[in-house]
């Protein structure tokens, strides 16, 4: 064998960067997006993504009502205005996303409300975006005992999901 052991063609080999550089330049902008991806498919994906953390960061009138009416639960939890506290969230903002104040919802003591809390929760839990912490499962096994038989189910068919 001959002291040289490069192969025939290293000479028009490319060096990472050139080969880099050209990948670079010789892509257009629509090339760019990943594969298998359409632009209406990615614009209507940001359109959902931008919705959903709409009133996350929001310091408009709503999103402020909304922290108003957070805070007013969080202050009636213990009492007998709780019910009445979690109506008015209800009614301003529907069910919230959030486990502490969802667990508010279901102490409330009132079938409506308990109902649309355990449903809140399952449909939170089937889309996969959350999971029950363990205080709020002991919860949902309680009211899995709860002598109504439209809170057992649920709580029942929830703590399964869980």
């Amino acid at each position: 064998m001959s002291g040289d052991d490069r192969s025939w063609n290293d000479g028009d080999k490319l060096s990472f960067s050139e080969r880099d550089r050209i990948r670079r330049e010789g892509r257009s902008s629509e090339d760019r997006r990943p594969r298998g991806v359409s632009q209406a498919k990615a614009d209507e994906a940001s359109k959902q993504y931008i919705k959903k953390l709409d009133g996350l960061f929001s310091t408009e009138k709503d999103g402020a009502k909304v922290g108003k009416l957070a805070a007013a639960m969080r202050a009636a939890h213990g009492s007998s205005g709780l019910a009445a506290a979690c109506r008015e969230y209800r009614d301003a903002a529907g069910f919230p996303s959030d486990a502490s104040l969802l667990g508010m919802f279901l102490d409330s003591g009132e079938t409506e409300l308990v109902v649309g809390g355990l449903e809140a929760l399952q449909a939170a839990s089937q889309s996969g975006e959350w999971t029950a912490p363990g205080g709020l499962r002991s919860q949902i096994r309680m009211l899995a005992d709860d002598p109504n038989d439209d809170i057992a189910e649920l709580a029942e068919a929830l703590a399964e999901q869980l």
